[in-house]
């Protein structure tokens, strides 16, 4: 197989903000010619499918700016830097809607968009939940809502949930609670 790496030549930080920074590198492909690739530098993120003893997924709807509508997505947020995914899963939960969990499982860790980012996400499943205080960050406006999980699943494949991190935590747990019900029809997790 031929290698297919590239090796950094030059790398300019062209924006720093407070989630994300952008930087551009120059390149040396591996057909020895030169090219540019922009990268969006991200710490990493947590979402959580949080499901309750009734089978309802809690979720928040959200207006997100960047594709300019409401979504309805599960929980999530960024990553500080060192902390451990799972204790932001739970920080995160706690702050979007009140809950906290007594069980949780890691479901998928991915990259988003490995295309122009380095975001690595990371997806858990909540259980036994509790309700508490929501407290979202100042700049966040959140509606909690709770779906059952078959509708939501429904809702996904209509787009009416449309979110990567969404698709991937209902359709990865909804796999596995069926692996617990009918652990035969299902291959082994990974």
């Amino acid at each position: 197989m031929a290698e297919l790496g590239e090796k950094t030549l030059h790398s300019q930080v062209i924006y720093r903000g407070k989630i994300l920074n952008l930087r551009v590198d120059r390149v040396l492909l591996p057909n020895g010619t030169e090219g540019l690739r922009e990268v969006v530098e991200h710490a990493g993120a947590v979402a959580v499918v949080a499901l309750t003893e009734e089978g309802e997924v809690v979720m928040v709807r959200q207006y997100r700016y960047a594709v300019g509508r409401h979504l309805l997505e599960i929980p999530a947020g960024k990553l500080e830097e060192g902390e451990d995914p799972l204790q932001c899963a739970k920080r995160e939960l706690a702050e979007e809607t009140g809950y906290t969990a007594r069980r949780w499982e890691p479901l998928l860790s991915f990259y988003s968009t490995p295309g122009f980012s380095s975001e690595k996400m990371h997806l858990f499943l909540a259980r036994g939940l509790e309700r508490g205080g929501q407290a979202p960050d100042e700049d966040e406006f959140l509606q909690v809502v709770k779906v059952p999980l078959a509708e939501a699943l429904g809702m996904l494949w209509r787009g009416e949930i449309c979110d990567a991190k969404s698709a991937a935590g209902l359709l990865a747990a909804s796999w596995l609670l069926a692996r617990e019900g009918r652990q035969e029809d299902h291959p082994p997790l990974p």
